[in-house]
């Protein structure tokens, strides 16, 4: 019998949060030894990424990267997945708002989330996992997309009672997934 792991989604392109051009400062090992380093975020799938940009290779904050298996212009390798208690606080802060330009350039996508979320058990539905959403929001919600599917935020907003802003609540969750305090991905890995 064969077993098939299943592969984890790779990222093609990312957006630099923080770039060290000397490595990180706490790094104990000499100066010649130490790489410049790039923090980035993944933009299909939300993964914090730790790049190795080229030799001669500046990168600045929001930069978008190549960094998926054909030849890459800027990024010699990919040190790994990067936990989120080692983003620096410069990453921090622009997790933020290349979360929110994410979710803004991608509208269509987490529309589609409202139109499509199934239940995960007999007792919750992945709607009620986005923050400031209860059972009662979840059945209007899905009450609504029978009638027709929701085109855009303000769509969700309009149809929906005392909705939320939808596109905040989808950051607000996606953050919170990326920090790890969310057991069920909806949007961070997949």
């Amino acid at each position: 019998m064969e077993f098939h792991r299943k592969e984890r989604p790779k990222e093609e392109k990312a957006i630099v949060l923080d770039y060290l051009p000397n490595g990180y400062p706490l790094d104990p090992r000499p100066a010649y030894r130490k790489t410049a380093i790039a923090q980035a975020i993944g933009k299909e799938h939300f993964t914090l990424l730790e790049l190795v940009p080229k030799r001669d290779i500046f990168l600045q904050p929001y930069e978008e990267v190549y960094i998926g298996a054909e030849k890459r212009e800027k990024i010699h390798h990919i040190l790994g997945k990067l936990p989120f208690d080692k983003l620096t606080a410069t990453a921090r802060n622009e997790l933020n708002f290349a979360v929110k330009d994410l979710v803004e350039k991608n509208e269509q996508r987490f529309v589609d989330f409202f139109n499509k979320a199934q239940p995960l058990s007999t007792r919750i539905h992945q709607i009620e996992l986005l923050p400031g959403i209860g059972k009662k929001h979840m059945w209007e919600i899905v009450e609504a997309r029978k009638e027709k599917p929701f085109k855009s935020f303000d769509d969700i907003k309009k149809r929906v009672k005392l909705m939320p802003n939808p596109e905040e609540i989808i950051i607000k969750r996606i953050l919170a997934e990326l920090e790890g305090r969310e057991k069920h991905l909806l949007f961070v890995g997949f």
